[in-house]
């Protein structure tokens, strides 16, 4: 949870993930939807996905108990070489260095590593120097010490060097660069689309569909509609996305909201629209699933930050 997720965000999720999955056995039987259900709000859902994959691996290879080798660690779905180093060394006790944000910046200053710290260089140098200063038989504290220090005063902004404990023997505070570093080069532009999305309703129900259990948002649950190409207006946009994703022709009716998010690599403006069935049924075509489902069921069911946003709508709404 803490991978991309600030630890005041994690606390509570955390907390309420043990009551509902108190064991690796009960997660690895859940549910993916009830697994998705209980991370809703955190992002990044792959990370839950691989998770619960990762509990399943462990009941069905070990027994229940997560492997201590590095090397078995990372075999584990989203297990990494940071992931599986951290918890060899916190949890296990082993001599392994890792190298999370918060230690790559620290690491990067004390040391004046004027490599990009994204390039494989930079990364090289960085894992090289945390082997090295790596103190026998104490890397689990070692490890946790340096990720705290870059928390609390090793920060990105403003570092409060003056509150460091290892500030003498920093090399980018001794030159008064300790702002500019880590390097790190400039990232692309991100880039933006435009997204519509279709609220179809049926005998006071609306449709939604489940996204495949893979990639962005898998196996979550949706609005049907997708991105506007060039030439197109939104109602088009619309109506093609509906007849390629669910084989159905559509009416697009009143334009309900206008939903603005920032993904890790792009941004959309999402259009919601009314719509009615001109002809077909809703198949999945594209989709893992497609429901009817009435506005006071929408909790039940994990949805994305603007599918929650689109469905709080709805049931606030007097009328469908």
């Amino acid at each position: 949870m803490l991978q991309q997720t600030r630890v005041e965000t994690v606390i509570p999720y955390f907390e309420r993930w043990l009551q509902r999955f108190p064991s690796v056995e009960a997660l690895a039987s859940a549910r993916l939807q009830d697994v998705l259900s209980a991370w809703e709000g955190l992002g990044y859902y792959g990370r839950a996905r691989n998770l619960f994959k990762a509990a399943q691996l462990v009941m069905k290879e070990y027994h229940g108990r997560l492997p201590e080798e590095v090397s078995l660690l990372r075999k584990l779905p989203g297990v990494g070489r940071y992931t599986a180093a951290a918890i060899a060394s916190i949890a296990f006790g082993l001599d392994e260095p890792t190298l999370d944000g918060n230690i790559r910046r620290v690491l990067a200053r004390y040391f004046n590593v004027s490599e990009d710290a994204r390039s494989k260089i930079g990364e090289d140098k960085l894992w090289s120097l945390a082997a090295q200063n790596l103190p026998e038989g104490q890397a689990g504290d070692y490890n946790q010490a340096l990720m705290e220090l870059g928390a609390i005063i090793c920060t990105p902004k403003n570092p409060d060097c003056a509150a460091c404990p290892i500030a003498a023997g920093c090399r980018a505070r001794t030159l008064g660069i300790q702002e500019q570093r880590p390097v790190l080069l400039p990232k692309p532009a991100i880039p933006h689309y435009v997204v519509t999305a279709a609220l179809i309703s049926r005998e006071n129900r609306v449709l939604i569909a489940c996204r495949q259990p893979h990639g962005l948002l898998g196996g979550m649950w949706e609005f049907p509609g997708g991105k506007q190409q060039e030439g197109e207006d939104l109602a088009q946009c619309l109506q093609r996305e509906i007849g390629e994703e669910l084989g159905a022709e559509i009416a697009v009716g009143d334009q309900v909201g206008v939903y603005r998010h920032a993904y890790t690599h792009f941004r959309v403006t999402l259009y919601a629209f009314r719509c009615t069935l001109v002809r077909g049924e809703p198949q999945p075509i594209e989709a893992a699933e497609v429901r009817w489902v009435a506005p006071n069921e929408f909790s039940q069911y994990p949805m994305g930050k603007i599918d929650r946003q689109i469905s709080q709508t709805l049931v606030s709404s007097t009328s469908l």
